[in-house]
Formats: C-alpha cells, sequence, structure tokens
C-alpha cells in the first residue's frame, strides 16, 4: 500500500483561556472555571490521543500544525484531519481546493447530562461537529476505512463571491454575512436573482441589518436560528435571508429564499461602509458605497468526509 501524507490541523489550547491577566474580569464561579479547565484537557487529550494513533500507522507520513499558523493554500497532502470541532474545520476550508479531501474530528462533543445539570448556571454547550464524522473514540475505524478505500467524501458546495465583476480567493463553506461594521447601523442595498447574466427575478430595495447567504451546509447554523429552514447537505442550491428587514411592506416575501445551483445573486450596496463576512468574523473583505457582489454556488466543492457517509 502507497504511503499517504497527511496534514494534522489542531485547534489551539489557548482558546479555552477563562481569565485575563491584564486586570481584566474573570470568571468566578467554581464550577464554570473547572468546567472549562477540562474542557481544554479533553482537547488536549484529543490531540495527543489522534497522535498517538498516527505514530502507530506505518503506511502514513503525517506532520501537525496549529491552525492559527497556517497562512498558505495547503497543496501535496492526501488528505487533512482536523482536531476541533466545525470551526476547524471550516478554517481548514479555507485553504483547501476540491483535490484535497477533510476529516474532521470533534475534539469536545457535548454531554447531554452536563448541559442539564449547569443549566441553571452557564451554558455547558461543546461542540456539535455538525460536519465531523469521527470523534476520539472511532477515530482510528475512521481513518483505517478512508485508507482501505471503504469510505468515501461527499461533494460539498461553497459560496463563491466576486466584488466588482473582481473574484474572492476565499469561499465560504458555511455562510457570509453583508453588513455594516457597526452592527447597530441600518444599511441600505438591493439585490436581484439571475441567470445567465440576465435577471429572472425583480429588483428588491432593502433597508435592514444585512444580507445572509448560506449553503446547504450552513443552513442548520445562523441561517437556522434566525428563521430559516434546513437543507439536505448535498443540495448545491443556497439560502438568502435579509436579516431584520425594516418596512419591507409587499416584498416581505422576496426577504427570504433560494438561489439554485444554475442562478446568482447580483446585489448592490449603497452604504458608505460595508463588510462581507465569510464563515464568521475572522475572514472578511471590505466593501464600499455602489460596489455590486455577485453571489453563486459555482465555487469549486469541497470534499468532506461526512458522520455516517
Amino acid at each position: 500500500m502507497a504511503r499517504r501524507r497527511l496534514l494534522l490541523m489542531l485547534k489551539p489550547f489557548d482558546v479555552y483561556q477563562f481569565g485575563q491577566s491584564n486586570g481584566g474580569s474573570s470568571i468566578t464561579n467554581s464550577q464554570a472555571f473547572r468546567y472549562l479547565d477540562n474542557r481544554r484537557k479533553v482537547h488536549k487529550d484529543a490531540v495527543n490521543f489522534c497522535q498517538d494513533i498516527l505514530r502507530k500507522k506505518s503506511n502514513i507520513d503525517w506532520e501537525p500544525i496549529l491552525r492559527t499558523n497556517l497562512s498558505q493554500p495547503i497543496r501535496n497532502f492526501d488528505l487533512v484531519v482536523t482536531v476541533g470541532g466545525d470551526g476547524t474545520l471550516l478554517q481548514a476550508s479555507h485553504f483547501l481546493d476540491d483535490s484535497i479531501p477533510v476529516l474532521g474530528v470533534n475534539s469536545d462533543p457535548t454531554q447531554v447530562k452536563e448541559v442539564e445539570k449547569f443549566s441553571n448556571e452557564f451554558d455547558a454547550t461543546r461542540s456539535t461537529g455538525y460536519l465531523c464524522a469521527a470523534t476520539v473514540q472511532s477515530f482510528e475505524q475512521v481513518l483505517d476505512d478512508i485508507l482501505a478505500g471503504q469510505k468515501v467524501p461527499s461533494n460539498l458546495s461553497r459560496i463563491s463571491l466576486s466584488v466588482n465583476s473582481q473574484p474572492l480567493s476565499t469561499y465560504a463553506l458555511n455562510d457570509i454575512l453583508i453588513a455594516d461594521p457597526c452592527p447597530a447601523t441600518v444599511s441600505r442595498f438591493s439585490f436581484r436573482i439571475q441567470r445567465d447574466s440576465e435577471s429572472c427575478g425583480p429588483l428588491v430595495n432593502c433597508r435592514s441589518s444585512g444580507l445572509r447567504v448560506s449553503t446547504a451546509a450552513g443552513s442548520t447554523a445562523a441561517m437556522l436560528s434566525a428563521g430559516g429552514f434546513a437543507m439536505p447537505v448535498l443540495s448545491e442550491d443556497l439560502q438568502y435571508m435579509v436579516r431584520e428587514p425594516i418596512s419591507p411592506g409587499a416584498a416581505i416575501r422576496l426577504m427570504h429564499g433560494i438561489i439554485k445551483s444554475d442562478q446568482s445573486m447580483k446585489a448592490s450596496w449603497f452604504s458608505k461602509k460595508g463588510v462581507i463576512y465569510i464563515d464568521g468574523s475572522h475572514v472578511f473583505h471590505s466593501i464600499q458605497h455602489g460596489d455590486t457582489i455577485e453571489i453563486s454556488s459555482k465555487a469549486p466543492s469541497l470534499k468532506v468526509f461526512l458522520p455516517h457517509d
């Protein structure tokens, strides 16, 4: 069997910091303190466990990297394994094209009994791991199945973006949010759905707190929380929603809808400043008055090993 090259991408340990050393506030509740300390330990143990598994595999050459240290496109690997949660997999996706599959290992899954136990004191929810096909307990078996060709990745759609006809280099696996840098500011924009650069829907003028567009994989995240609906994970369609529209009138039915796989959305920005947030707040692109943004699912797909594939 040919040797495989594997990149192990790790969520850093310092994200579980529960206090501040610069004189700021810190958590004083002893149970919350112990809970966060335990989460850090669980994640660290998971990372060590996964590395121990890889050390035993004679047919794998592998190297670890913290997700915060990744700055260049990932090349020359046969597989990427992320250890963390959906956020770590999302971050990896920004450095991957459609040639290298990714396996997510949920290092810190939510414990239902723990959530119930602390429900009156704090939120004890850990990681959902919606896109993670493995946990620590199943990692070796899932990895062996992948190496043996018994498990194949799914192709997840991503969002392609261009601003003023210039493509952005980053694709969104979950969603994008177009809004003012200050969330309390009302934004003005318009959009319409088009096919082959020809309009196939009315022009919709908006005053609102922004516009969110999600993939099928991202439809169970912020989109669902905002009142959208979950989509089949392998759908190539996108879902959009105008956030908090002001006096939409008869256009209310156009504030939420679908961009089909053979369509795109063309939006025009009419506020002084704006930001396109890609898969959260860490990756973003600034826009200004008069810019046009084209949104579609024509980005290269991402190969992901999904739970229960």
